[in-house]
Formats: structure tokens, sequence, C-alpha cells
């Protein structure tokens, strides 16, 4: 009869707290919880009657909580059954509670100080990618690092577009425990951040692989290298000198490289980079030291490997003096046939101006030959009349004198002298 009476009274919302507390003080919890079981069946049902059974369960029937919670959290009042639910310590429950509230902030947060209750990995890393506060992305990795550093990896992987990483590269590397995070370390280096490379080069150095080492160097160049170069020019694998002798070349430490790669006994390397020097006093001086140490293939190897930066004449003498010349002989003849090569382009050259110059003046010439007997320009003709007699002393048309009688022009002999010029 309670129950059929409390029906009727549970779908005002007005009553429905007294009823619980009369229901409590009575010690009848089971009647009360079957009580609301009943009324969230009505039709009349409103969010107070699902709210206070979830806040019945918490305190009375732990186990039917979250499955509660699960079916009904859309019609809880969840801010008042998460109270409940951190007074009486369910954290799932909070954290289901929060994550859809749109708190994914506090959920994280209770997720890491309750860890032993209510953290997973998967459901972890699916709010932290949520969060709004990027600083806590930071406490969750600490917190990987002390609880779960097995899979603080993939943690990292998955938040490593939202991560600085030389952050994260300096607060593991303050824990001293680098080498967990060389996958991710690795997966990020794409982006040539020099803390990044830097961590990944110290990790190289330490497993000994120089061969990752030096693809690191040639991929990611965002680093000290020169500090990098120091550290290892005096380890004790040549490889890693090999690899100091490098640093020094990309950075034009010409010298500083030539001389660790001779120190090893790395000729071949030595030659590489005179020939990237472009200097012909590190070629030559290289070519000078193989010749003191009596290096005769080393000789003829370098002669070809800097062939553009040593001076014949120098070949020349260093082979004279002792004794090269069968090794010389090589460098000789190429620069021989160069020579003759250039010489028979510049004569060629000339020829061709020759032959242009020549057919500039045939043409000249011909032009010339057009006009006439008076090849000079018509500017610089002499006037009308030059040579004959003057206007008035011109004898009437019809009346020409014959040929031997004609009248003498000006300059022959015989002509009398004026005083005037004729132009």
């Amino acid at each position: 009869m309670a129950q059929i009476c409390g029906l009727n009274i549970i779908v005002y919302n007005d009553h429905l707290l007294e009823l619980i507390h009369h229901y409590e003080v009575g010690g009848h919890f089971d009647e009360l919880i079957t009580l609301l079981e009943q009324g969230v069946n009505l039709d009349r049902a409103h969010q107070g009657i699902f709210t206070q059974l979830g806040i019945l369960y918490c305190k009375y029937k732990e186990d039917k909580l979250m499955e509660h919670i699960r079916l009904f959290w859309s019609r809880l009042n969840i801010p008042t059954l998460l109270h409940h639910c951190k007074e009486n310590l369910h954290w799932p429950e909070t954290v289901f509670l929060y994550t859809h509230y749109d708190q994914f902030d506090n959920a994280v947060d209770v997720m890491i100080t309750h860890s032993s209750d209510c953290w997973t990995h998967d459901r972890f890393k699916d709010i932290l990618v949520k969060v709004s506060n990027t600083e806590i992305y930071y406490r969750a990795i600490d917190f990987y690092l002390k609880e779960h550093p097995l899979i603080l990896n993939d943690l990292l992987l998955d938040l490593s577009a939202k991560l600085d990483h030389s952050r994260v590269v300096n607060l593991i590397r303050s824990s001293g425990h680098l080498p967990l995070i060389k996958k991710y370390l690795l997966h990020v280096q794409n982006e040539n951040v020099v803390a990044v490379n830097e961590a990944v080069n110290q990790l190289c150095l330490d497993e000994e692989d120089y061969k990752a080492l030096r693809e690191s160097i040639d991929l990611h160049d965002k680093f000290d290298q020169i500090a990098l170069a120091q550290r290892v020019e005096n380890h004790e694998l040549i490889e890693f000198r090999r690899i100091s002798a490098y640093l020094y070349k990309l950075n034009k430490r010409w010298d500083k490289s030539i001389e660790l790669s001779k120190k090893d006994q790395l000729w071949a390397d030595a030659m590489e980079t005179a020939s990237e020097s472009k200097d012909s006093e590190q070629a030559e001086k290289l070519l000078r030291f193989f010749v003191d140490r009596d290096l005769k293939e080393c000789f003829a190897a370098s002669l070809f490997t800097c062939y553009e930066l040593i001076r014949p004449d120098v070949v020349l003498e260093l082979s004279w003096r002792f004794n090269l010349m069968d090794f010389a002989m090589p460098f000789m003849i190429q620069t021989m046939r160069e020579y003759d090569d250039k010489l028979n382009d510049v004569t060629k050259k000339l020829d061709d101006l020759t032959k242009k110059g020549d057919d500039k003046k045939d043409d000249t010439a011909h032009d010339s030959a057009a006009f006439g007997a008076h090849p000079l320009p018509l500017a610089i003709m002499p006037p009308v009349g030059y040579g004959a007699p003057p206007m008035g002393q011109m004898p009437p048309m019809g009346q020409m004198p014959p040929m031997g009688q004609m009248p003498l022009s000006y300059g022959q002999p015989g002509y009398p002298y004026t005083g005037q010029q004729p132009f």
C-alpha cells in the first residue's frame, strides 16, 4: 500500500525529498529504492526521480550505480549526482559523469589522482586528447613516467600533434629516462626540432650506433654540430671520429677535418674534404703530405680527386724531385689534352672572326662598285663643274670644239690661275 501511495507522490518534485527523508529515517532503504525504480517507468517521471535514485545507489547499492548512470545519464542532474559520487568515493562513475558533462580536465585529474580505481589506458587517452588546458598533457606524461613507463611512447604518439617537443624532451631528460621515448623522438624528428635532434644523437652515441647517428646528421641539421664534433673527435671508435671529421667538413673547417682524417689514416676522406674545399692550397698541402710520407698511390689518387685544384707545375716539380713520374703521368696527359682542346677552341673562334671580317670587306667593295667610278660618298664628291671652264666661256650648244681643242680644266697645265678656288 505504501508503494502504491508513493508512486502518486514522487511525481511531484516538491514532495520527493520529504518522502525520501521519511523512508531513510525509518531505515526502509530497499523499499525506497524499489519505489523509485518503479517511478522511473512512470509517464510523469521527472529528472528528480532519476537523480535521487542514483544518489540512493551511491549510498546503498553501489553495484547498480554505473548501470543506472549509463542508461539515464542524459536525464540526470549531473552536478548533484557528481557531488554524491565523489563524497562516496565512486571514482569510475565520477569520471564517466565528468566526461558526459564535457569537463574533460576534471575527468583526467580524477583518473591521475585515483588511478588505482578508475584508470585505464585507452579511456585515459580518449579523454586526454579533448582537454582544453595543455598543461594537463605534461602532467599526464609525468604520471605515465612514474606509474606506466612502458606505454609512455603510445601516449606521446597520440599527443604528438599537440605537444611542445622541446618541453617533452627536457622533462624526460631531467628524469634520466630519455631512452624510454626513443620511438616518439624518431617519429617527430621530421619536424627538425633542435632539442629532438640532440636527444636522438645522444641516444645514438649511448648505443654506439654510428650508422643511425650519420643518418640523423644527414637528414636533420638543426643542432649544435660543432659541439657534437668536439664530443666525438676523441671517441674510442674510429667511425665516430670519422663522423667528427665529417661535421667539421660540413661547417667548412677544412684544416680540422683533414687533420682528423690524416690522424686516423682515412686518406679517402681527407682527399674528399680537400676537393670540396675548392682551395688549391689545401689540395697541394695534402699532396705534399703524401709525398713526404712516400704514399705514392695516395699521391696518384689525390691527383684524380683534386684534379681541378692542383696546378700542373706543382705536380711536375714533385714528380721530378721524388721520382713519381709514372704516378703523375695520367694527370699530365689529361692536362695536356685539356690545354690542346682549349687552344683549338680559341683558334677556331679566331678563324671565325677573321672570316667574318673578310666577308664584311667583300660586301663593302661590292657596294662601292655599284656606285660607278666614284666610290666616295656623295657628301665628299667634287662640286658640279669642277674641271670645266667658267659658265660664261662655255660655247653655245652645237658649237663644241673638237676634243683636242677643249678648254683646259682647273689643275691642268696651262690653265690660267685667277687666285680663286673652284670650291
